[in-house]
């Protein structure tokens, strides 16, 4: 199992750099995120984005549109298999809790996010 708190913080550092390959590295190949945001700018209403590629073309956009986006980390919490991380998001002004469930070795193979 993955460190919860040094995860999070490479986690948060690779988000607030906007360095896409950092960030993606945290990511299996078939990784399943969802997160309404997603809804918003894919323009799938369910919100989910299927496998690396899709994810990173979402996010190459997102991050477009967002160029001021930073993240402050709030907590972490763990589970056998997951992480929760809570945090506030510069973009929205909101707090955001994203879950992340990984695999063996020790990339996500889920996510989601849960805004306020």
């Amino acid at each position: 199992m993955i460190d919860p708190t040094a995860f999070a913080a490479e986690w948060i550092e690779a988000w607030n750099a906007h360095d896409l390959p950092r960030i993606l590295s945290h990511y299996a190949p078939e990784i399943v995120f969802t997160s309404p945001a997603a809804a918003r700018i894919t323009g799938d209403a369910s919100g989910r984005v299927q496998g690396k590629a899709a994810l990173e073309a979402y996010w190459a956009r997102a991050l477009e549109l967002a160029p001021d986006l930073a993240f402050t980390l709030r907590s972490v919490l763990s589970g056998p298999d997951a992480v929760a991380i809570r945090y506030f998001s510069s973009r929205t002004g909101a707090e955001v809790v994203e879950v992340l469930r990984f695999n063996a070795e020790g990339l996500a193979i889920e996510a989601a996010a849960y805004y306020e």
